[in-house]
C-alpha cells in the first residue's frame, strides 16, 4: 500500500457530493495558483505525506521531495524512508521524461517500466498545482489561519462519481498564491494528507534526471509494462 500512496494524492481523486460548483471565487484563487505555477520552467517542493484511518488505527507518515518541469510532464518524485536522523535513505522513486515512467524501488532493487498514461488519469504529481482544470467542481469555503499564515480552503469534487476518493481539499497560501496542502479522503476511511514544506522556483536541474539510469543502480531488476 505504501507505494500506492503519492498516486492516491494525485490521481484517484472523486466525488460523493453534488453540491459543489464551479463558483467564481474558487476559480480566481485557483487561476491565480496555476498562473504562477507555469511562470518557471522547473520547480522543486519537499512534502510529507500522512495516510490517517482512525478506524483502523492507522497512521503512517513519509517525507519525499518532488522536481518537476511546470511546462512539460516529466517530474521526479523521491520518497524516504521514516528515519530518526542522518541523511534520508531513499526508499522509492518515480521518474517520467514525458513518454516513459519508471517505478523504481530501492528494497526489491527494481524498476517498472511503463508508457506514460496521457488519458488524464495517468501518475504526474504536478498535476497538484493545475489539477482543478478538467474534470472537477470546485467550492470555496473560506479561510483559516494557521501558525500566522492565511490559508484559502477549496474543495474539490470529480464529475465522474465512480472514482474511489470522494473529496479533496486543497489549502492555499493566501499571500505566496501557493499550495499549501491537499488532502483527499477515499470511501473506506482514509485521509491523505500531501503537506508541502517548502517550494523553490526556477530550480536549474539537468534533463537527464527525468530518465532512470540503470547502470547506475547495479543488480537492479527491469521489469517492462509496456
Amino acid at each position: 500500500m505504501k507505494k500506492l500512496l503519492i498516486f492516491s494524492i494525485l490521481t484517484l481523486l472523486s466525488v460523493s457530493y453534488s453540491f459543489a460548483q464551479k463558483d467564481a471565487d474558487a476559480k480566481a484563487i485557483l487561476s491565480k495558483v496555476s498562473a504562477k505555477y507555469r511562470m518557471y520552467d522547473a520547480v522543486k517542493t519537499d512534502f510529507v505525506f500522512t495516510l490517517d484511518n482512525q478506524q483502523a488505527g492507522v497512521k503512517e507518515t513519509q517525507s519525499g521531495t518532488l522536481v518537476a518541469r511546470s511546462k512539460s510532464n516529466k517530474f521526479k518524485v523521491t520518497l524516504y524512508s521514516p528515519q530518526a536522523a542522518g541523511k534520508p535513505d531513499v526508499a522509492q522513486e518515480i521518474i517520467s521524461d514525458g513518454k516513459t515512467q519508471w517505478t523504481y524501488l530501492k528494497k526489491d532493487n527494481e524498476v517498472q517500466v511503463s508508457n506514460v498514461d496521457n488519458s488524464g488519469e495517468g501518475v504526474n504529481p504536478a498535476k497538484i498545482f493545475t489539477i482543478y482544470e478538467h474534470g472537477y467542481k470546485y467550492l470555496y469555503t473560506g479561510e483559516k489561519k494557521i501558525s500566522g499564515n492565511i490559508y484559502q480552503e477549496i474543495d474539490l469534487t470529480p464529475e465522474d462519481d465512480k472514482k474511489s476518493f470522494f473529496k479533496v481539499r486543497l489549502e492555499i497560501d493566501k499571500a505566496k498564491k501557493q499550495i499549501y496542502s491537499a488532502q483527499i479522503f477515499d470511501k473506506n476511511g482514509n485521509k491523505y494528507t500531501y503537506t508541502l514544506k517548502s517550494f523553490v522556483p526556477n530550480v536549474t536541474v539537468a534533463d537527464n534526471i527525468f530518465t532512470f539510469d540503470a547502470k547506475a543502480h547495479k543488480g537492479v531488476e527491469v521489469v517492462d509494462l509496456r
